[in-house]
């Protein structure tokens, strides 16, 4: 039943094809930013979650 409605829609056969294309596009700009990265930037992130040089401040909440 489904496979027929989707027949009967004109100009439905672009979709797979633009969803590849958005899919595609993605990875490879993934990969250029990988590849193009300072790799200080990533050792700096990846410290960070366990650097201790000041405490956590708790910050109030204005809506409250």
């Amino acid at each position: 039943m489904y496979k027929n409605v989707l027949q009967s829609i004109t100009g439905i056969a672009i979709y797979p094809l633009i969803s590849f294309v958005i899919f595609f596009l993605f990875f490879v700009a993934l990969l250029v930013y990988v590849l193009v990265v300072n790799r200080q930037y990533i050792a700096a992130m990846s410290r960070l979650p366990l650097e201790d040089d000041q405490p956590a401040a708790v910050k109030p909440n204005p809506s409250c």
